[in-house]
């Protein structure tokens, strides 16, 4: 049953999630408030690691959500959750294409998801924020103002913005290498 319900899941995220892989992450995040099937810290690891790794960004995460959910077999049918809509539409649309070259209303509905894309992947960033750079959990415990903020990961994120901007021909997994060092040298997790 779980396997039909990530299978479910993960084709309405592919079928809705227009914008690239950042943009399916308010759909995970709802996945995860309805479910349990995996927290928001988890989601952030899942970020981390899609990544690192190679491949697009939301097939990655589809892949980590359903593992981390029902193992190997739940990370395939994710993974075929989220990519049964794109074959479908992409089949639809090269049977019609004709059609639809030139169509302005189809030319006008693209140009009307851009606005909608940005917000998503707007929304799933400032998610991801404040979930590594804020420490609102440990902020609640203390209700010492200064325990809201993760100085740690601030100072990284600042230190990393310039680095990449004085060497941005450095390859981007250099960045992501350092920042693996970082958080083990530095103990981010406590």
């Amino acid at each position: 049953m779980i396997l039909l319900q990530l299978y479910i899941e993960f084709a309405k995220i592919g079928l809705f999630s227009i914008g690239g892989g950042l943009a399916t992450l308010p759909f995970l995040y709802d996945i995860s408030d309805r479910t349990m099937w995996f927290s928001h810290a988890d989601i952030v690891n899942m970020i981390a690691i899609s990544e690192s790794t190679p491949g697009a960004i939301g097939i990655n995460m589809a892949t980590y959500a359903g593992y981390t959910t029902a193992g190997i077999i739940g990370g395939i049918v994710a993974t075929l959750g989220l990519i049964t809509p794109a074959i479908i539409v992409i089949y639809i649309i090269a049977r019609i294409l004709n059609i639809f070259m030139g169509n302005k209303y189809v030319e006008n509905a693209f140009y009307g998801l851009r606005p909608a894309s940005i917000a998503l992947i707007a929304a799933a960033g400032i998610s991801v924020m404040k979930v590594s750079m804020l420490n609102l959990d440990k902020y609640a415990r203390t209700n010492n103002a200064l325990d809201i903020f993760s100085f740690k990961a601030i100072i990284l994120v600042i230190v990393l913005y310039v680095l990449q901007k004085k060497f941005n021909k450095v390859h981007p997994v250099a960045f992501i290498a350092l920042s693996a060092v970082v958080g083990i040298v530095f103990n981010f997790a406590a």
